[in-house]
C-alpha cells in the first residue's frame, strides 16, 4: 500500500512529523510556565518524548499508541494543560494500519485519564471544568483522527482490490491467448509436419529395402521432421501450461551440432569457464540462438565451418557463433525474422545481440546474457 507522497522518503516524512509535533508541543507548553522543578522537567520530557515517537507510527503504531497516550497523560499531571497532538497522530496511524479495537480501548483510557491528571495537577479545581473545556474537544478529534485513519485504510485496501482483479483480468486473458495460439498452431503445422516427418521416413525406408544408399538431405530431413514434432509438441505444452519447465536448454547443445555436422556443416562445440546454474529463461534463450543461427549457416551462408563458443562468466552468458560463409561488411542484408526474434529474446532479458558479417569474412552473432545464479 502506498504510505505518502511520491519522491519524499518516508523516513523523512516521519522524522519531518514527529520533530514538527514536538516542537509545537514544546511551544504550547512555553505559555503555561509551570512551576515545580523536578515535576516540570519531567513535563518538559514527556513533551518532547510524545512527540518524537511518531517516527515509529508506521513500524510499531501501537506501541506508539501507548507512548504518546501515556506521555499525554503524565504532561497533564505535570502540570501542563497541553492538549495530546501526538496522541491523535497516533491514532490516525493506528486505525490506518486496521488496529481498530486497540486504538478505541486506548482512545476511552486516555480520556478517561486526562481528567484525573488534570485535577491530580492542580490545573482545574474539579475535573468538571476540565471536561467542559476540553472534554468535548478531544473527543470529537480523536472520532476525525481514527475516522481519517479507517478511511484511508478502506481506499487502500479498495485499490488493491481493484488493482488485482485488473491483474487477474489480464492474466486470464492471456491465458485464453495462450490456449488459442496453442490450437491454432496444433491445427495449422501438426498436419503438414507429420506429412513431411511420415513421407521422409518412408522414402528412407524404401531406399532401405531397395539396398540403395540414403542421401544424407533425406536423412537430414528425417531427423528435422523428427525434431520438429518434439519441438512443436513440447511447445504446445508450454502454451497449455505456462509452468510447464522448458525442454530444452544448454544440455541439448550437443544435439543441435551433432545435427548441423549430420547436414554436411563441419561445426564445433566450446564451452568456457566454470558453468553455474542459470535460469531456464536464459538456457532456452541460448537454446534458440544457436539453433536459429545454425539454421541461418545451412541455409544462406554458403559455409564449411561453423564454431559454437559458450562462455561462463560470474555475472554473465555469452554465446557467440561463428561461420566461414561468404557474407562481407559490404554485403549486409536487412535482418530477418529469426535476427528479429533473436533480439527480442535477449533485450527481453536485459541482454545485448550483436549480429553481422566480419572484416575477415564470414558472419558472427554474439549475444551476452546477465545471469542471477541460482546455485
Amino acid at each position: 500500500m502506498s504510505t505518502g507522497r511520491p519522491g519524499v522518503p518516508a523516513g523523512v516524512r516521519d522524522w519531518a512529523i514527529a520533530l514538527g509535533v514536538a516542537a509545537t508541543l514544546l511551544a504550547t507548553g512555553l505559555s503555561e510556565r509551570p512551576s515545580g522543578g523536578g515535576l516540570a522537567l519531567l513535563g518538559w520530557t514527556l513533551l518532547a518524548a510524545g512527540g518524537m515517537a511518531l517516527v515509529w507510527r508506521r513500524r510499531t503504531p501501537v506501541p506508539v499508541l501507548a507512548v504518546t497516550g501515556l506521555c499525554a497523560v503524565g504532561y497533564q499531571a505535570a502540570g501542563f494543560d497541553v492538549p495530546a497532538v501526538a496522541f491523535l497522530f497516533a491514532v490516525y496511524a493506528a486505525a490506518r494500519e486496521g488496529h481498530r479495537t486497540v486504538t478505541v480501548v486506548a482512545s476511552v483510557a486516555v480520556l478517561a485519564a486526562l481528567p484525573l491528571a488534570a485535577l491530580a495537577s492542580g490545573l482545574h479545581d474539579t475535573g468538571e471544568a476540565f471536561a467542559q473545556a476540553r472534554g468535548a474537544l478531544e473527543i470529537a478529534w480523536l472520532v476525525a483522527a481514527g475516522a481519517a485513519g479507517e478511511a484511508l485504510r478502506q481506499a487502500e485496501r479498495r485499490a488493491d482490490e481493484a488493482e488485482r482483479t485488473r491483474e487477474e483480468t489480464a492474466r486470464r486473458r492471456a491465458d485464453e491467448e495462450r490456449l488459442r495460439i496453442a490450437r491454432e498452431l496444433h491445427d495449422s503445422l501438426t498436419h503438414q509436419i507429420s506429412v513431411i516427418k511420415v513421407q521422409a521416413e518412408v522414402a528412407v525406408h524404401v531406399a532401405r529395402r531397395r539396398g540403395e544408399q540414403v542421401p544424407e538431405a533425406l536423412l537430414a530431413i528425417q531427423e528435422a521432421g523428427r525434431e520438429a514434432t518434439r519441438e512443436l509438441r513440447a511447445t504446445l505444452q508450454a502454451l497449455r501450461d505456462d509452468d510447464t519447465t522448458p525442454p530444452r536448454g544448454l544440455d541439448q547443445l550437443p544435439d543441435l551440432v551433432e545435427r548441423a555436422r549430420a547436414i554436411g556443416l563441419d561445426t564445433t562445440l566450446t564451452v568456457e569457464g566454470r558453468r553455474h546454474d542459470v535460469s531456464a529463461a536464459v538456457e532456452r534463450t541460448v537454446y534458440r540462438i544457436v539453433q536459429e543461427s545454425l539454421t541461418n549457416v545451412a541455409r544462406h551462408a554458403d559455409a564449411a565451418t561453423a564454431s559454437v563458443r559458450i562462455d561462463c562468466r560470474p555475472d554473465a552468458l555469452v554465446v557467440r557463433i561463428d561461420d566461414d560463409g561468404k557474407a562481407a561488411p559490404g554485403n549486409v542484408a536487412t535482418p530477418g525474422v529469426g535476427l528479429l526474434g533473436m533480439s527480442e529474446r535477449v533485450t527481453a532479458l536485459g541482454g545485448r545481440l550483436r549480429a553481422g558479417p566480419r572484416g575477415e569474412g564470414g558472419f558472427t552473432v554474439q549475444a551476452e546474457l546477465p545471469v542471477e545464479q541460482t546455485s
